[in-house]
């Protein structure tokens, strides 16, 4: 099984868009996709004179905007790919985290920053993988927005990448599990001026050797980090790539970045 999630750059680009679903539709075996929606959703804020509030990348997520995410994400984009999808011969069931209870979650709770309806996933133990193993059986392929619930009523705003990779760790109890980022860069680069530049396989060795140097940092670190401790937790592989690679990165072929114990 695959669990794949998309970026957002990819999500803002018709024509990447158009061209990594058709590929996505045509990954044999069961699959699932897992999505954000970040630029979409500022957009539509400001529109709504709603200022977006961003800490470290992280959104803060106050109700305001708990509306418009959920919109968003749940509504907008999460159809629009499911409808797309389906023209494609891909027989998709739109989703978030609320859904089925597929994926608890807790309202974050830091003391320096309030983030509002942000939601830390409870534990991978917790997702609804009896649901997900029958859409599988089914031939569906579900797609995740990037929202999960507290149980107690409240939508909350999740991160996409761990999102994808909590999906990945709870559905490798049952299944053969590779978890896929695709974004709009061909792998993990050494050189982020150099396109070419892919570090085609990580390792913990050489990922903290590369840390050290400083050559790895920002944004991808915590991917990675969450890429490694997907793998600790009984994921097959990790791939990052570039979204229009998704059928031979999907395939196994040495493509994008592989990241392995």
């Amino acid at each position: 099984m695959s669990v794949i999630k998309i970026g957002g750059n990819v999500l803002d680009n018709p024509a990447q868009l158009d061209q990594f679903l058709t590929d996505f539709a045509a990954i044999k075996g069961p699959k699932v996709l897992v999505h954000g929606g970040g630029k979409i959703a500022s957009e539509l804020s400001k529109q709504l004179g709603i200022e977006p509030n961003m800490v470290n990348g992280r959104r803060i997520t106050d109700a305001d905007t708990l509306r418009v995410v959920t919109m968003v994400y749940g509504g907008l984009l999460n159809k629009n790919l499911v409808a797309q999808l389906q023209a494609r011969g891909c027989n998709s069931l739109g989703l978030t985290g609320a859904d089925a209870n597929v994926i608890p979650a807790h309202k974050r709770s830091l003391k320096d920053i309030d983030y509002g309806f942000v939601g830390d996933v409870e534990s991978p133990d917790q997702v609804n993988v009896p649901f997900l193993a029958s859409l599988a059986e089914q031939g569906l392929t579900p797609i995740f927005a990037a929202l999960t619930h507290d149980g107690q009523g409240n939508m909350l705003n999740t991160n996409a990448d761990t999102i994808a990779s909590t999906l990945a760790v709870a559905l490798s109890r049952q299944f053969e599990v590779n978890l896929i980022y695709c974004f709009e860069k061909k792998g993990v680069l050494l050189d982020v001026e150099d396109e070419n530049s892919v570090i085609h396989h990580l390792q913990p060795d050489n990922y903290a050797q590369l840390k050290e140097q400083g050559a790895i940092f920002a944004g991808m670190l915590p991917k990675l980090d969450n890429a490694f401790a997907a793998l600790q937790a009984g994921v097959k592989a990790v791939i990052i790539g570039h979204a229009a690679e998704i059928q031979t990165i999907a395939a196994g072929e040495k493509v994008g970045t592989k990241i392995t114990l």
